[in-house]
């Protein structure tokens, strides 16, 4: 099943966060990083960004939000 990547831009319009913001989730462990889709190109699984989006309106606290950013950054070493 191929999986859709989703660029930047995207993702922040789904997530309603800056550039910055954005970023900086991901150095406090509350996003995946991306994955590397070309020599000078990322992007993010379509399926960790609605993942991460449906614990965020559920309410979930953010060492919530880091558990599943880990078992999502897991998934994709089983992946392969």
């Amino acid at each position: 099943m191929a999986a859709t990547i989703l660029r930047l831009p995207t993702v922040l319009s789904a997530r309603g966060r800056s550039r910055s913001s954005h970023y900086l989730d991901i150095q406090q462990g509350l996003f995946t990083p991306p994955v590397q889709i070309g020599l000078r190109a990322v992007g993010w699984p379509a399926d960790e960004v609605a993942a991460i989006n449906a614990a965020r309106i559920a309410g979930k606290a953010d060492p919530e939000i880091r558990t599943l950013v880990a078992k999502l950054e897991a998934n994709r070493k089983n992946c392969l």
